[in-house]
């Protein structure tokens, strides 16, 4: 059984009791909402007669329905439309904090959190969203809930949960040129597998992520959960607290002193115990794409697709040939032989800053290919005015990008950018699963945003170490 970890001090410092069921009631520091999940949540609030409970810890934006060309109100889309009225009735009249586009701070949910100086080291964060492991990046324990939680959320601060083991994910060595943290996870996840962190919470540690920037760490983290871990964090320390200074919600003066002197607190012991460790090599990653239909059927761009009949595991063998079929690929392809029809960079994996410079980077001087249709998401608000005063939308709109307003777009689609009938789609984001990307033959490409430029301007999975 883990001890001495930052999950077990976490989980103990936020634990309120232990319920007949044997799961625990776990007291929820910061709850973020966003428009989708959260009215069924206040219906029901509102049927009981109840009322927010800690509402200064509760704050809404809205992002997944979002369009990103005009955000004229109303919607266009009459559901879209219905969802945003419905989110600032209910912020408005339960007394919740609401990031809408008048503040300037609107955004993906998982990108203001941490922008806003919200999300802090020794949190319990929740939210009606999968990818809330995203905030593990510095040094919280947050979690994905459904809609019946975020409401018990609302109406208790707390949410009864199990325990769970913790594997420490530990790759040490220097990353190759080209290397991203989005190839770091997808090499994870391929290896360890989509259901291989049931159970646990990962802690990711080792010089890799010791030298990673907090974007990097968010992508990571991020997609924690597409390797089944309910939580995914790294430990806090001078990276975490640098990002965190000077931030609008983050302590200030003498506060700001005494929270560190906490946050550091919460790291992992030297001497910590874990249920499960696993170690990689950082030699051995290469740029990653997925091919398949889970982010764990994954290559390195330069390799070939996989043989099902080399697979001993029946059930494995076969979700690689429903990959294949629903892909329209074949065993022993090469991946840069795959055309691409659009290309997508945004999302709450990469939408920040410091993504939209390394694919600007790539772009610069460079054209889209006339076969590929691509787009440019700002994660926020203040993530396009920072990218506008550094001059990037100039660099993407004249190599041929769309450059857009901040929401969750192609992500999920749940808004007009959508992929039409078999597209298939480079994307910076976290899931390639059948019909994620709004249409349901679409195919999703997951890579990382300077990988998504390298396709863009080939027309076809590309390595970006390899563009002239």
């Amino acid at each position: 059984m883990a001890k001495g970890t930052l999950y077990n001090k976490v989980w103990d410092a936020h634990a309120v009791a232990q319920l007949p069921t044997g799961q625990h009631q776990l007291f929820i520091g910061l709850h973020l909402i966003h428009e989708v999940t959260s009215p069924q949540a206040f219906d029901m609030l509102r049927e009981r007669g109840g009322k927010v409970a800690y509402p200064a810890r509760t704050f809404a934006t809205m992002d997944h329905i979002v369009p990103t060309t005009s955000q004229a109100r109303p919607f266009a889309d009459a559901q879209a439309e219905s969802m945003m009225q419905a989110i600032e009735r209910n912020t408005a009249e339960f007394g919740v904090n609401f990031f809408n586009f008048a503040t300037g701070k609107q955004g993906v949910v998982h990108i203001i959190g941490p922008e806003l100086g919200l999300t802090q080291p020794g949190m319990t964060i929740a939210c009606g969203d999968s990818h809330t492991s995203t905030h593990g990046a510095f040094g919280t324990l947050s979690f994905g809930i459904g809609t019946s939680q975020v409401r018990d959320v609302l109406a208790t601060q707390c949410l009864a949960m199990d325990a769970m083991k913790v594997r420490r994910v530990e790759i040490n060595g220097q990353l190759k040129p080209g290397v991203t943290p989005k190839d770091v996870t997808l090499y994870v996840i391929n290896k360890l597998g989509v259901k291989g962190g049931i159970g646990y919470a990962y802690e990711y540690a080792g010089s890799v992520f010791d030298g990673m920037s907090m974007e990097g760490r968010m992508t990571v983290c991020n997609m924690a959960i597409e390797g089944g871990a309910r939580a995914g964090y790294v430990n806090p320390d001078e990276t975490t607290f640098a990002y965190l200074k000077g931030r609008e919600h983050a302590p200030k003066g003498a506060a700001w002193d005494k929270a560190v002197a906490v946050w550091k607190g919460f790291a992992s012991d030297k001497d910590a115990v874990y249920d499960d460790l696993v170690t990689y090599n950082a030699a051995d990653i290469e740029p990653m794409v997925t091919w398949g239909v889970t982010p764990a059927q994954s290559v390195a761009v330069g390799g070939s697709l996989p043989d099902p009949a080399a697979t001993p595991d029946a059930g494995e063998r076969g979700s690689l040939e429903t990959a294949y079929k629903y892909m329209k690929l074949k065993p022993g392809q090469r991946m840069t032989d795959v055309k691409v029809d659009v290309a997508f960079i945004g999302s709450c994996t990469n939408g920040r800053i410091e993504d939209l410079r390394a694919a600007a980077a790539v772009a610069k001087g460079r054209q889209v290919s006339k076969s590929v249709k691509a787009f440019v998401v700002p994660g926020s608000m203040q993530v396009k005015v920072q990218a506008e005063k550094e001059g990037l939308h100039e660099v993407f709109k004249a190599a041929g990008f769309e450059w857009r307003e901040a929401g969750c777009s192609m992500c999920l689609a749940m808004n007009p950018d959508q992929l039409v009938g078999d597209q298939v789609s480079a994307s910076s984001s976290n899931r390639n699963f059948m019909g994620r990307q709004g249409s349901s033959t679409g195919r999703t490409l997951l890579m990382s945003p300077a990988m998504v430029v390298a396709a863009a301007v080939t027309g076809h999975v590309a390595d970006v170490r390899t563009l002239a």
